[in-house]
């Protein structure tokens, strides 16, 4: 529980950072962002599987990348769960915004996570 509540907030601080750096991504604040992590977190446990699963052919025919388009798949359910509170302008924002944040996830993993778990002994 307390890692999903710790990947809902670095989420949401990814969410507010995407948002400060591309004007076709809004968010209307940081508790619209966290709001917008815990759905994505839902989807990417319910509905991203699934999506993979249909996929599944055209993501090995291009070496994994379809994810992103996946990725951002989830991003714009969301934005359509959250209303006006979190908007993306168009796909082509939704995929970009969805490399950004698997960049920082991977940054944040490297960097972060495994270097604590090192030190812990996990």
């Amino acid at each position: 529980m307390i890692k999903w509540a710790v990947s809902v907030l670095v989420n949401a601080v990814i969410l507010i950072v995407i948002a400060g750096y591309f004007d076709s991504f809004h968010l209307s604040g940081f508790g619209a962002a966290i709001i917008a992590s815990m759905i994505l977190s839902v989807l990417n446990v319910l509905v991203k599987p699934i999506l993979i699963l249909l996929t599944l052919p055209i993501t090995v025919v291009t070496l994994g990348l379809f994810l992103f388009v996946i990725n951002a798949i989830t991003l714009m359910m969301t934005q359509g769960i959250m209303g006006e509170s979190f908007e993306i302008d168009g796909f082509g924002t939704a995929i970009l915004a969805s490399i950004v944040i698997s960049i920082f996830h991977l940054l944040i993993q490297k960097g972060i996570i495994e270097p604590l778990n090192e030190k812990r002994g996990d």
